[in-house]
């Protein structure tokens, strides 16, 4: 049987697509994208390594964002080295569906949460749950079961904000700052004091994006936050997900995403991206009674343009940081490895670094073979994709302080 030539020449461009692209020595990162690059927004991805070893990828996907309502939650998995076609995952039609966020739970039972935004506003953010017993196959999970999670902050929402305003207000006076960042943090301050006390717009909005954590007790940690209030909570659940409480706010002017990691004495640290005003660092907080209060928002080493970051614990007890560790822009993406518990960094690493592009939203998590596994969005002048890169914890433990 004879190929056309035209149609060779396909399959072969089609082969150099799917094979990852990077160095071959084991040890520096293998990186491909999950498709090409292409007109369409594409961001926010998650991903997870189920029980079969598969990998599990979720991002969101349409002509914008909150403002589109095309917007749809799409997935590829990745089997025996190669990654599938692209799947609908969730769609709510006529609705915006975004910011994806997978975990599994203490029954290894798959979820997926991520908020249908209901007026293109983030302030409008509804967040649903769908749960799956039976996700190993190829295609879409089967969900067993949707559902809205209702986010129901408590009367310690309307305490604690109403005791950091004043902290937040004499702040407003550092010498650095322009006349425009004080009047901004001012505006900002005066509807954070309106919009505490109004019950509807505390419910609503509430968005998910780093992973969320599963304690050894079961208990589900969900990091949440907020972009009318510019800060950030945690749903928790004792019952598997049954029922929701939410804990006391991580409130800090510009504090959101949260991605909350466990150090060796069972504190809980959340790092946060900065919203607010300079100087721009990674934001942090601790809880010590297992994500039930948190600590004051201080800055961390770390820097931050205003993008979102993660931070997980690896095996060896180590913490290692994916994010833009610039003051201003998302051009490079680097992880910063830490081996007493966020004190200090001990070594750090470029994935990506290139004037002009956008590499953002990076999701992370370390496979049972040990290797480090990392997504995120891509946007360079040839259109958006998702990239996948791999690598073993040796890159990072070997490189330079």
């Amino acid at each position: 049987m004879t190929r056309h030539p035209r149609r060779l020449l396909v399959l072969l461009s089609l082969r150099l697509f799917l094979a990852p692209a990077g160095a071959k020595d084991g040890v520096t990162p293998i990186k491909s994208d999950l498709f090409p690059p292409e007109p369409w927004h594409n961001h926010g991805s998650c991903i997870l390594q189920i029980p079969n070893r598969q990998l599990l990828v979720v991002w969101f996907h349409g002509s914008g964002e909150r403002k589109a309502d095309d917007v749809r939650i799409e997935g590829a998995r990745r089997i025996r080295g190669r990654w599938t076609p692209r799947m609908t995952v969730a769609d709510t039609p006529g609705y915006p569906d975004t910011n994806p966020s997978l975990f599994l739970d203490a029954r290894q039972r798959l979820w997926l949460v991520y908020p249908t935004i209901l007026a293109n506003l983030w302030e409008s953010a509804l967040l649903k749950v769908h749960v799956s017993s039976s996700y190993s196959g190829k295609g879409v999970p089967v969900w067993d079961h949707h559902d809205v999670l209702h986010v129901t902050p408590g009367p310690e929402f309307d305490r604690e904000v109403t005791a950091t305003l004043p902290m937040l207000a004499a702040s407003a006076n550092e010498p650095q700052w322009t006349e425009s960042t004080r009047r901004e943090v001012k505006e900002y301050l005066d509807a954070l004091h309106l919009n505490t006390t109004n019950r509807l717009y505390r419910r609503l909005g509430w968005m998910t994006r780093a992973h969320p954590q599963v304690l050894g007790s079961g208990r589900i940690l969900m990091p949440l936050y907020h972009d009318g209030f510019s800060a950030s909570l945690v749903a928790r659940s004792d019952d598997h997900g049954v029922t929701w409480t939410t804990s006391h706010p991580l409130i800090g002017g510009g504090n959101i995403q949260p991605s909350i990691v466990m150090g060796r004495s069972g504190q809980l640290v959340a790092f946060m991206r900065d919203n607010g005003p300079p100087p721009k660092r990674l934001l942090q907080a601790t809880s010590l009674d297992h994500g039930t209060t948190w600590g004051p928002v201080t800055d961390s080493p770390i820097p931050n343009p205003g993008s979102g970051a993660e931070v997980i614990r690896l095996r060896d007890d180590s913490w290692l940081f994916v994010g833009n560790d610039t003051e201003d822009g998302r051009h490079r993406l680097s992880l910063w490895l830490s081996t007493d518990d966020g004190a200090t960094w001990r070594s750090r690493r470029i994935l990506e670094d290139t004037a002009g592009d956008s590499f953002s939203y990076p999701s992370i998590i370390q496979a049972h073979d040990g290797r480090i596994h990392v997504t995120y969005s891509v946007a360079t002048k040839a259109g958006e994709t998702i990239r996948h890169a791999e690598f073993p914890v040796a890159w990072m433990t070997d490189a330079p302080p």
